[in-house]
């Protein structure tokens, strides 16, 4: 039982999953911001150029 606890103590195999995965978890918190950002900014362009478009075509 004693050996077990002590391989158990020293046993680090997993660390580096968990590492990968947080690493992982906070990029993908970072795209998501910058894509919310990129997304705000590309429909008020596409709002823009609809509304041109319309203005456009309703005037003739």
């Amino acid at each position: 039982m004693k050996n077990m606890l002590n391989w158990l103590a020293n046993e680090e195999s997993g660390q580096g999953m968990v590492e990968y995965g947080l690493i992982l978890a906070l990029i993908a918190v970072v795209v998501m911001g910058a894509m919310s950002g990129i997304g705000t900014k590309l429909q008020g362009m596409f709002n823009d150029m609809a509304g041109k478009i319309a203005g456009n075509t309703s005037t003739k």
